[in-house]
């Protein structure tokens, strides 16, 4: 089973929330209005475009907490946070440097593309059912490195990655910003990883919502990482929902994290774990080690 890190979770249902009106205009340092600039909710499929004067208008649920992403070719990307609807956006976006990575063509590799495309897919996309029909249809654009000394693979993209996940009916558009993958030795095997970890933005457009469409996004919804985490910042746990435990026992979760709230985000506080709980002494530099478990599934390893 493996380890359950936080990452933005690609493939779940997507709540859309009630509507409100957030407005604004982007230009660039010049004060020109930039049009056919992408404006979204990450993780959602709220998202419009500027207009030829740079305006925009766009849903908002101020209880959400979602980021807003300003992205357009050629410029850095805005991530906005905090917004309000009485309050009209001014928006002057920034010429992007040139920040595309060195990409170095070293035929002493010792792991081919193939098998990195495949350890990509394994940890991007994952291995569920869902997982397995959906596909990337830029991986040209992904570039890798793998770091020999220290045993890290990493991926990169100058571009947004496009998948298309047919079994939930969606198009993402997602913006690779850290990918990683460490293993314990010099290796490219699943087996010898021992923590990875993703992180980026994504935009979610509907291309299927039939009622088995509908349903599935739900299913897959349970019991998923984006659940846990936000019934975790919630405090919501229990009975057919997630259960904190320490092997096989039940443990009470308001006594080993603090939960804070703040304006825009909650911040998670690990309290340290009584001495003797963690018993794998392969892991190091952790605070705290836990099994969750929801309704029926089995156990996964929670790492702090």
């Amino acid at each position: 089973m493996k380890n359950l890190y936080l990452v933005l979770f690609l493939f779940t249902t997507i709540t859309i929330f009630s509507q409100n009106t957030l407005k604004g205009k982007i230009s660039n340092q010049e004060n020109i209005p930039l049009e056919g600039v992408n404006v979204y909710f990450d993780g959602t499929t709220i998202s419009t475009i500027s207009d030829s004067k740079g305006n925009f208008t766009i849903q908002y649920e101020p209880n959400a907490n979602n980021i807003l992403v300003i992205s357009f070719m050629g410029y850095q990307t805005e991530y906005l946070t905090g917004l309000d609807v009485a309050k009209p956006l001014n928006i002057a976006m920034s010429v992007s440097k040139n920040e595309l990575k060195e990409v170095v063509i070293n035929t002493n590799e010792l792991f081919t593309r193939a098998q990195k495309l495949k350890l990509f897919r394994e940890y991007f996309l994952g291995k569920t059912n869902n997982a397995k029909g959906t596909i990337i249809q830029n991986e040209s654009d992904l570039h890798f490195k793998y770091d020999k000394d220290k045993f890290i693979f990493t991926a990169f993209s100058d571009k947004p990655l496009a998948i298309i996940n047919e079994a939930l009916g969606y198009k993402i558009d997602f913006e690779l910003v850290v990918f990683e993958v460490a293993f314990n030795k010099l290796s490219i095997a699943s087996k010898d990883v021992i923590k990875n970890f993703y992180g980026g933005v994504s935009r979610f457009e509907d291309i299927n919502n039939s009622t088995e469409v509908l349903e599935r996004r739900q299913k897959t919804y349970e019991g998923s990482q984006i659940q846990f985490f936000r019934n975790f910042a919630k405090k919501d746990w229990g009975i057919k929902k997630f259960i904190l435990l320490n092997d096989d026992n039940s443990i009470d979760p308001l006594k080993r994290f603090r939960i804070i709230e703040e304006e825009d985000f909650v911040k998670v506080e690990i309290l340290p774990q009584p001495k003797g709980e963690i018993k794998n002494e392969n892991l190091k530099d952790i605070v705290a080690s836990y099994n969750i478990a929801f309704t029926e599934l089995k156990n996964q390893k929670l790492l702090f």
